[in-house]
């Protein structure tokens, strides 16, 4: 058996004149793992994710990383909190420099390292989070989106095995929102480990590959998402409702309406299964759309201008600050910004075509999720290449077919 990258065993926790925040929990967290611990206030999910970097200390119970029972003294705090990077529900409380570089900085600066380290450091990881160009801004001019990605900077800056978010969108408009947990997606792409807390069942559904549902200071449930939220008694006990989608899905069960079957996560997987139920299969369409790729940081914007000029694609999506950024620069009308790779798949469906801007490991990760939903629907899905070296000319007579 794999040992877990994070363990908390039978850990119980008081505040100072207060009743149990945590009453004997037992959590694993698998390395490399999307995990969401959800409940509603006061149900100790803050509490459990304080103990993971040391920030708290157990009254009883042990918290061991790595294998190894975390040890607190000021030195071994130090290390450990380089690896599991934390960050807070209000980046004020986080965000402490009169600049934005100041801030970031801060964090390699007391891990010791050089200055040229410390630059490169801080250029790196504004750079993730799309801020390069904030470096003298004062934290205070910014807004709610841009402090959270400031937060976030300055816990990248450290190189952590282990990002933990304590309600990562609590405050954020709907579009900052998104933008938070997508940038979670890449960072997780990327092969760390993350976990957040949050009361928000349809963020936790569509995100999280494990539920750790928390009541009262006590675990009441652990499993895939769709497992632990289609319990209605554990949900009534949590004081929380099922994931709109996975709601609707249960009642066209019950009534015969769709087969029964591993619930969808998301409106794509739903079509598919509603598909299914009427047709007995997918059906076959004479013609599917593409959907093309391309990498921002590699390329400029002439050759999807081109694509869209020439009416070649019918939608355009950007996946990450940088593609953001990148399709601003350029001039890029978006389509879509937020569940880019299932939108597009649904339009190819139908024929239409799409592109996909993205960067970094969000490219492996489209390709990824393309290949498995072809390999699942059995509907086979081709991603194109735009603007790269040697693929370019290949791209246009592709498209011109």
């Amino acid at each position: 058996m794999t040992t877990p990258l994070l363990e908390i065993d039978n850990v119980t926790y008081a505040y100072p004149n207060g009743p149990a925040a945590l009453a004997g929990v037992s959590v694993r967290i698998a390395a490399g793992s999307k995990t969401a611990l959800v409940g509603p206030n006061g149900a100790g999910k803050s509490t459990l994710l304080l103990m993971l970097n040391g920030m708290l200390r157990p009254a009883s119970g042990t918290v061991r990383f790595d294998g190894r029972p975390l040890a607190y003294d000021t030195r071994s705090l130090r290390d450990l909190r380089r690896r599991v990077g934390f960050v807070f529900q209000n980046p004020d409380v986080q965000i402490i420099a009169p600049t934005v570089e100041a801030d970031v900085a801060f964090g390699p600066v007391n891990l010791g390292l050089p200055p040229d380290a410390v630059r490169r450091a801080v250029r790196d990881a504004l750079g993730y989070v799309g801020l390069h160009g904030y470096e003298k801004r004062p934290p205070h001019h910014l807004s709610g989106g841009e402090k959270k990605r400031v937060a976030i900077a300055g816990i990248l800056a450290m190189e952590p095995a282990v990002l933990v978010f304590d309600e990562p969108t609590n405050t954020l408009d709907p579009a900052s929102s998104e933008e938070v947990m997508e940038l979670l997606d890449e960072l997780a792409s990327g092969g760390r480990t993350v976990l957040i807390s949050t009361h928000d069942v349809e963020l936790a559904y569509r995100w999280a590959d494990s539920i750790i549902l928390m009541e009262r200071g006590s675990v009441l449930a652990r499993g895939p998402p769709e497992e632990v939220f289609s319990d209605h008694g554990l949900l009534a006990a949590a004081r929380l409702k099922p994931p709109a989608l996975l709601d609707l899905y249960n009642e066209l069960d019950l009534r015969g309406i769709v087969a029964r079957g591993v619930p969808p996560k998301s409106v794509l997987e739903f079509t598919d299964r509603i598909e299914r139920t009427l047709h007995g299969h997918v059906p076959a369409r004479d013609e599917t759309g593409t959907i093309y790729l391309c990498d921002a940081d590699r390329t400029g914007g002439d050759a999807i201008r081109q694509l869209a000029e020439e009416g070649r694609v019918d939608h355009v999506g950007a996946m990450g600050t940088r593609a953001k950024e990148f399709a601003n620069r350029e001039r890029i009308l978006l389509d879509y910004t937020y569940g880019v790779i299932d939108k597009c798949i649904l339009k190819a469906l139908i024929g239409e075509n799409s592109l996909i801007i993205t960067t970094g490991g969000m490219l492996d990760h489209v390709r990824h999720r393309i290949g498995e939903y072809s390999a699942e629907s059995g509907r086979a899905l081709a991603v194109t290449p735009v603007g790269e070296p040697g693929i370019t000319g290949r791209c246009r007579e592709r498209v011109a077919e």
